[in-house]
């Protein structure tokens, strides 16, 4: 990859879909994946091998849940919370295009789960809610597409070690979290690279508490404020 391509320049559709499609033939097969996102590198998968794996990888403790990549429809059909809450964070990924997650109760006898190992979802959950990863740039978009149409949900977590920071390059990964995966694509540099080592910015839609700063915080808590006279609440 040249080094000054980043995850947000634009890739020809064929390949994208063929990119996210090898991404998901691996990780369905009990495998590891590392995947470009505009947020920073992550590692994915979908089955208890795959999931065990990637904690063993960054040493990460099973206290800590992984994050469902999804899209607004997806959150809208799966996670509870009032109709204003699905539109107003429908309104800020169409209208800012700006990356954030949701935490909040979901439906986890949705048929999108119906083929999910026990542990998949133990692991992937915490105190009845889920964390959703929405709008992480062209990747995440297209992982997200072609697993809601395969039946297929896919979680992921930054690839590093855990504590370590966010990684924005893939040759910047740890070795160990790299030979976890039998698959990775390199876009370049994570359009939202940052010196402090953030992520996505992790939001409980149940009260609007902030469980996590991430990037690009000040336009997403003014989105918020903008689209829906929502003040995101600190720690």
């Amino acid at each position: 990859m040249n080094k000054d391509r980043t995850t947000a320049d634009p890739v020809p559709a064929k390949r994208l879909r063929a990119d996210v499609a090898l991404l998901l033939d691996t990780i369905a097969a009990g495998k590891v994946a590392i995947a470009p996102l505009d947020v920073a590198y992550a590692v994915n998968a979908c089955t208890e091998a795959g999931i065990r794996a990637i904690y063993a990888a960054k040493k990460r403790s099973y206290e800590k849940p992984g994050g469902l990549f999804a899209n607004v429809g997806m959150s809208r059909a799966i996670h509870t919370m009032e109709d204003w809450k699905h539109d107003l964070a429908e309104t800020i990924v169409r209208e800012e295009n700006i990356p954030f997650s949701i935490v909040a109760p979901f439906r986890a006898r949705h048929e999108f789960f119906g083929r999910m190992e026990p542990f998949v979802m133990e692991s992937s959950t915490k105190a009845g809610t889920m964390d959703m990863l929405l709008n992480a740039g062209q990747f995440h978009n297209e992982i997200a597409r072609q697993s809601w149409q395969r039946g297929m949900p896919v979680f992921g977590s930054s690839a590093n070690t855990s504590l370590q920071g966010s990684k924005y390059r893939y040759q910047d990964i740890e070795a160990p979290v790299r030979e976890a995966a039998s698959v990775y694509f390199d876009y370049g540099a994570s359009r939202y690279a940052n010196p402090q080592g953030y992520s996505s910015t992790i939001i409980d839609f149940r009260d609007f508490s902030v469980i996590r700063v991430g990037v690009v915080f000040e336009q997403v808590a003014a989105a918020f404020e903008k689209h829906g006279k929502v003040e995101l609440r600190l720690p």
